[in-house]
C-alpha cells in the first residue's frame, strides 16, 4: 500500500502553506507541483502560456513518477492544483505510481483574496508562472473551483488560521 494526501486548491488558494504543515506534522515527504515547474524554468526557460501548461503536465507526471519508485508503505503529500487536467489523467498517475489510498485536503478562500495573494507574490515568482493579466481569470476560477470529492475531504479556509494536529489526526484516520 501507497498513500497519498492532495492538497488541491486554485493557485494562491493557500495549499503550499498547507501542504508544509500537513507533512510536517506528519513527517511524510511533499511534493510541489511549483517546485518541479521551477527547475525546469531554471533549466529549460520560460516561455508563453502554452510553456507553462506544457511544464505544469510535465511536473505533474514527474511528481508521480518519483511516488511510483517509492517503497510500499510510503505517504505523499502532493501540493497541486489538480483541477488543471482532467480527472482520467490523475487516476492515470494514481494508478501508475502504486498509490491505493487517497484523501483529499481542499484549500480554498474567498476569490478576491485569491486575486490580491496571487497579485502580491508576482514580483516574487519567476517569469515563467502566469502575470497580472491572469488575475481576473484566477478570480473567476476561485468563484466555481470544487474539490474533487473522489475520496475522504478535509476542507480548509485557508483564511483561517490551519489547524496541523486535528489535520494530522483527520488524514491519518481517513488513510486507516
Amino acid at each position: 500500500m501507497k498513500a497519498a494526501i492532495l492538497v488541491n486548491g486554485v493557485p494562491a488558494s493557500g495549499k503550499s502553506t498547507v501542504a508544509r504543515q500537513i507533512a510536517g506534522a506528519g513527517g511524510w515527504p511533499m511534493l510541489a507541483l511549483d517546485t518541479v515547474k521551477e527547475a525546469l524554468f531554471a533549466h529549460l526557460g520560460t516561455g508563453d502560456r502554452e510553456h507553462n501548461r506544457l511544464f505544469g503536465r510535465a511536473s505533474y507526471q514527474a511528481m508521480f513518477s518519483v511516488i511510483g519508485d517509492w517503497p510500499a508503505g510510503s505517504v505523499a503529500v502532493i501540493d497541486a492544483w489538480f483541477g488543471f487536467q482532467p480527472i482520467g489523467v490523475l487516476y492515470a498517475h494514481i494508478a501508475s505510481a502504486g498509490l491505493t489510498t487517497i484523501v483529499e485536503v481542499w484549500c480554498h478562500a474567498p476569490p478576491e483574496v485569491i486575486g490580491e495573494r496571487y497579485r502580491a507574490r508576482l514580483g516574487a515568482r519567476s517569469t515563467g508562472h502566469l502575470g497580472a493579466d491572469y488575475v481576473p481569470e484566477l478570480i473567476a476560477l476561485a468563484g466555481r473551483a470544487k474539490p474533487l470529492g473522489q475520496w475522504p475531504v478535509l476542507d480548509v479556509d485557508t483564511t483561517l488560521p490551519f489547524q496541523a494536529a486535528e489535520a494530522r489526526a483527520w488524514i491519518s484516520k481517513a488513510l486507516g
